[in-house]
């Protein structure tokens, strides 16, 4: 892997591990390949592995939007679940397809620089 790749890769796993959004099984596999990188493993291994991971969390626009009329009420609170739904059916009514959080927009990022667009 090239260094700009390299260091576009780093980036995006510091954004993902930063991301309040970002799932255990995503921040897992950041940590993970920060862990790999800083073990001295082969980076195009530990990014296969991460991309591997991360293209299997993709939050589309109506999971979202099911999470923020259900169970995001209890966690978050009733006010926050309203802004976070009304987010969510605005920008799927401007064709949103995925969510556009934090960590879903580095994960997409990261996909697409490594030729895995999220379709």
């Amino acid at each position: 892997m090239d260094k700009e790749l390299f260091d576009y890769t780093a980036q995006k796993v510091e954004e993902l591990l930063a991301a309040p959004s970002s799932s255990k099984v995503t921040l897992d596999a950041a940590q993970a390949w920060k862990d790999a990188i800083a073990s001295g493993a082969d980076a195009d291994v530990a990014t296969t592995a991460l991309l591997d991971a991360i293209d299997q969390h993709h939050t589309t626009i109506d999971e979202l939007i099911a999470f923020a009329s259900g169970a995001a009420k209890d966690i978050m609170g009733e006010e926050v679940a309203a802004g976070m739904l009304a987010h969510a059916q605005e920008i799927k009514a401007q064709g949103a397809k995925y969510c556009d959080c934090a960590a879903c927009t580095a994960t997409h990022e990261l996909l697409a620089k490594h030729g895995r667009p999220v379709l």
